[in-house]
């Protein structure tokens, strides 16, 4: 029997002053089993494209929160600009922490879960306090650009010297990736109408950020020591699978998985027909029951990163609908959105 669902929404307001979006899926009838945390990837939001991640998850037991980064989906700031990385990365840790840190929460197992770009966010998210994570779920995370993709070093270099001079400038191509990452049609004019993802071209500044992360958490995959799962479809052509297999050879965690899905796409939540989705989310769950314990997380203590937000109101959740034809597609070389294949498992804990 599926748990119902509490759904909340709030505004909570950085340290630059910007209003930020925040939502969150609590199962209405018991204390959760643990807290996820939910990265978003580029251009994408939380309340809408990962409501179905939300909803399964509070279903299962789950407390699961997420926040639009600045400039992204119904939070302030200019759409889709990223000044500084690191600025996403901060608004996350301190939002999460002070969810963590709340009365009810406090001795819960706590989970980072980042798609695509989110991946990136979520492991710089644990590595400012790599012993305060329980885990993190990376869903074809975005922490090294393909050799296939890597813009040459003249351009890059031709791109830094303008960055600050036209930075929000949307001036950097990239193909449809909409079409290429999400296999279900219907779900994919779904994700299309959605008017909080942002569907132009980058801009400067934000390419270049998200190549300097993913080139430096490429050089520093070492240093992820946390239990993770990685999951990555086969026939991803937006993202190369072998970013998560670099991420789970290199990664210095003694309690890592990865898991690869033949034929399937980018968008594993989010873009597969039902069928593959139930599969994916099975996994998932899977995986957060076995790392969920009692007794597990460090208890943590108050702090008060942000100011109350201004508004808050909750709804039920409902499922959304889905359609199983399988589309036709070209493949692209790839994009800045974000990075193995048949469902094989490799598993390595330290238990």
């Amino acid at each position: 029997m599926k748990m119902e669902v509490e759904y909340q929404e709030e505004y909570v307001r950085n340290s630059r002053g910007v209003q930020l979006f925040t939502c969150r899926w609590l199962p209405s009838s018991s204390s959760p089993l643990a807290l996820v945390f939910l990265c978003h990837g580029y251009g994408m939001e939380c309340s809408g494209f990962m409501r179905e991640c939300g909803v399964r998850l509070a279903r299962a037991g789950y407390a699961v929160f997420g926040i639009d980064y600045e400039g992204h989906g119904r939070s302030k700031g200019s759409r889709c600009y990223i000044k500084k990385f690191e600025n996403i990365v901060n608004d996350c840790y301190n939002f999460f922490k002070s969810v963590s840190v709340q009365e009810e929460y406090r001795n819960k197992c706590r989970f980072l879960y980042g798609e695509s770009m989110g991946g990136a966010v979520a492991l710089l998210v644990h590595k400012k306090d790599p012993t305060f994570w329980n885990g993190a779920i990376l869903v074809a995370p975005m922490c090294k650009i393909s050799e296939k993709v890597k813009p040459h070093p003249v351009i890059v270099n031709i791109l830094t010297r303008v960055e600050d001079v036209i930075p929000k400038w949307k001036i950097v191509p990239t193909k449809d990736v909409i079409d290429a990452a999400f296999k279900d049609p219907v779900k994919r004019e779904q994700i299309r109408s959605n008017n909080l993802i942002y569907q132009d071209k980058p801009r400067l500044k934000t390419a270049l950020e998200m190549l300097r992360t993913s080139m430096s958490l490429e050089n520093s995959l070492s240093e992820v020591t946390l239990p993770f799962f990685v999951l990555h479809g086969e026939a991803d052509i937006v993202t190369d699978p072998e970013i998560s297999r670099a991420l789970y050879e290199r990664a210095g965690s003694t309690d890592k998985t990865i898991r690869l899905y033949p034929e399937m796409w980018h968008g594993l939540t989010s873009g597969e027909p039902d069928e593959n989705v139930d599969i994916v989310f099975r996994d998932i769950i899977g995986w957060l029951e076995k790392h969920t314990t009692v007794g597990n997380a460090v208890t943590v203590q108050p702090i008060h990163p942000f100011r109350n937000g201004v508004e808050m109101c909750t709804t039920s959740a409902s499922s959304a609908t889905t359609n199983k034809q399988q589309p036709q597609r070209t493949v692209s070389a790839g994009s800045y959105c974000c990075g193995l294949k048949g469902r094989r498992t490799l598993h390595h804990s330290s238990i």
